[in-house]
Order: C-alpha cells, then sequence, then structure tokens
C-alpha cells in the first residue's frame, strides 16, 4: 500500500528530452520507476532511455495510458503544460519547476477544483514510495522503505529527515515535498487525510517552516480527523519578519502571522509532538514506535 504512487502508475515526462530532463527520468527509472513516456513538442519520434518521446499529451496517454506526470518545463510554460494534462486525464500532477508566476498556480488551482486529480507543487522536489517508486527529484540513497509518512514543505529538510530516521532504523513509507510557494495546490490537510487512510503508515512527520498557515490549518485538521501519532520540526524561529528566508513562501509577514510560533503553539495544543532541531524528530518518534 502507499499513498498516490507505486511501482505500478504509469508515469508521463513533460520536457523529457531537455537536459534536466533526461537526467532525472534515467534516475527515476533506475529506482524502479514506472516512466511509460515523454512528451516534448517537436521531438515526437524520438526515445530517452528507452522511453518514447510523444509530440502531445493526449497522444502519449492514448499510446500508453500514463496516468500521472512530473513536469521539467519552464515556469512561463506550466500552467499551459498543467492545463493540458488535466485534459488528457492525469491523476497525479508533480510539478518541480520553481518560480510559477502565483496568478498561474492561482488560475491552475482553480481549474483543477472538483476535479478527481492531485497536484504536488509547484516547487517541489517530488514524491517518493520508498523501495517502489519516485517522482521527481529526490536523491534515492536518503530513504529507507519503513512506516513513517514524511509531509515537508522543504526538499532538503526532508532528506535530512530521512536520513535521521534511517539510521535509527526507522524507515518511511511514503514522502512527499509539498512545495514551498505562497501558492500550493495541495494543502498539508489533504496529504495528512492520504496518510491517515494508509494502512502501511504508522506515524506521520510534518517539516514546516515560518510563512503561511498550512500548520495552522493541519493543526485543525489533526484535532478532528488523526488518529495516528504524530511528529512535527517547524523551521524558522530566528526568521525576521517580512524577510524571505530561502523559500518565496517562507515569509513571516508584517501582521505576525506565519510565525514559528505560532505554527508551534497550534501543533502543541492538538497533541504534535515538536522537535526544537531536526535530529530530534528521531527521538520524539522512539516515543511511540520501536524501529524496523
Amino acid at each position: 500500500m502507499s499513498i498516490l504512487l507505486n511501482k505500478d502508475t504509469r508515469v508521463l515526462v513533460q520536457g523529457i528530452t531537455g537536459r534536466i530532463g533526461r537526467v532525472q527520468t534515467q534516475w527515476m527509472v533506475e529506482y524502479g520507476t514506472n516512466i511509460v513516456a515523454g512528451v516534448t513538442p517537436g521531438k515526437g519520434g524520438e526515445e530517452v532511455e528507452g522511453i518514447p518521446v510523444f509530440n502531445s499529451v493526449e497522444e502519449a496517454v492514448n499510446k500508453t495510458g500514463a496516468e500521472a506526470v512530473v513536469f521539467f518545463v519552464p515556469a512561463a510554460a506550466i500552467k499551459d503544460a498543467v492545463i493540458e494534462n488535466i485534459d488528457a486525464g492525469m491523476k497525479l500532477l508533480v510539478v518541480v519547476t520553481e518560480h510559477v508566476p502565483v496568478h498561474d498556480a492561482m488560475e491552475i488551482r482553480e481549474y483543477a477544483r472538483g476535479k478527481d486529480i492531485t497536484i504536488i507543487g509547484p516547487t517541489t522536489p517530488g514524491i517518493i514510495t520508498v523501495g517502489e517508486a519516485k517522482i521527481g527529484i529526490m536523491p534515492a540513497n536518503m530513504f529507507t522503505p519503513g512506516r513513517i509518512g514524511i509531509i515537508s514543505r522543504s526538499g532538503t529538510l526532508s532528506y535530512e529527515t530521512s536520513v535521521n530516521l534511517s539510521t535509527a532504523g526507522y524507515g518511511q513509507s511514503t514522502v512527499i515535498g509539498m512545495g514551498a510557494d505562497p501558492v500550493v495546490f495541495t494543502s498539508m490537510p489533504d496529504i495528512l487525510r492520504l496518510f491517515e487512510r494508509d494502512p502501511d503508515t504508522d506515524l506521520i512527520v510534518i517539516v514546516g517552516e515560518v510563512g503561511g498557515i498550512q500548520e495552522e490549518r493541519a493543526a485543525d485538521y489533526i484535532d478532528r480527523w488523526v488518529t495516528k501519532p504524530v511528529v512535527a520540526y517547524i523551521a524558522g524561529l530566528n526568521a525576521p519578519q517580512e524577510k524571505k528566508m530561502g523559500h518565496a513562501g517562507a515569509i513571516i509577514r508584517g501582521d505576525g502571522k506565519g510565525t514559528p510560533q505560532s505554527k508551534i503553539a497550534a501543533l502543541t495544543e492538538v497533541g504534535v509532538d515538536i522537535a526544537r532541531y531536526p535530529a530530534q524528530i528521531v527521538d520524539l518518534v522512539s516515543h511511540h514506535l520501536a524501529p524496523d
């Protein structure tokens, strides 16, 4: 069991013939991802890593049955590319691309509303169902199979958390980088719901950061619906107001909203164990689970 992605998921790579698309396709295939098609307009008929390239998503879906897509295309092209994939019937869309204009992200989110699809990103390292498949740019050697689900707003912190857990004998079920922009396509409560329903996930780790209210929304959802133990780490305790901290969405507004303190308070109130630093996540997890 997994959430969103498994070894049988039929994956399409949008932008497969570009430099990054080619390299990441190779690494995804080596990990076991079932990549069945690539799309680059004007490059139809070529192959990358033995994978056929098509001129359009519709053609690729009709000929290969692709159901999930990862994007390695420029930010200016993301809106049209995502909409094309939605119209072609994709169920899982992973937007790795950074610097997607906020108004484009808002239009995409509105276009997807009410449809039976999941869009991860933008600015996501992707999703990995450990030991089965990965979509995106997550380095496979950072993860080991297990029963801990991770939701992270930071790619590098998701890797660090997974390595620390793996070293201590705790593997991961699925790890999702939800994206770090001010507007994301899938919220933290949406992902919590998936992990809560997954019989192969016993504990959930949230890796949050300054900016936005995703963690506060997660706290409300946990209080109402989550029965599994949750451990969290919130980065940026010393972040100054109105200064962007690495990610476009990691900024404390002048009204004081989006602070680490407000997030920690909300999560603590609903029984989430809070780590003071990333390595402490392992100690808190050990209070709930034995190593694999």
